[in-house]
């Protein structure tokens, strides 16, 4: 699977390392793009995966915000939930594309 913006991928893995949740698909932390990812201060904590870190997508110089998320320390209840561990994984707006 590949998440693609603006022509550039920013992540990369197996569709086996990676979760869906909630029609999302969250990449292993090692399958994204060496700087692609800019921390953001956007706040948001989802009722049962916890808080959320949000981060903006850098491609060719161009900052594109608060289109990628993560949960760095998910609730303990959501692993039973999502069949996993996907603390720090990363999925993406559906501005950016995702496919095989």
């Amino acid at each position: 699977m590949k998440a693609v913006l603006a022509g550039t991928v920013i992540a990369e893995a197996d569709e086996a390392d990676l979760f869906r949740i909630e029609g999302n698909w969250y990449f292993p932390p090692a399958s994204i793009t060496p700087g692609a990812l800019v921390e953001s201060p956007t706040p948001y904590t989802c009722p049962w995966k916890g808080a959320a870190q949000y981060f903006s997508v850098e491609v060719d110089g161009k900052l594109h915000k608060d289109l990628a998320w993560s949960y760095p320390t998910p609730y303990p209840t959501a692993f039973e939930r999502v069949g996993g561990d996907f603390s720090g994984y990363v999925a993406f707006d559906p501005s950016v594309a995702v496919s095989a």
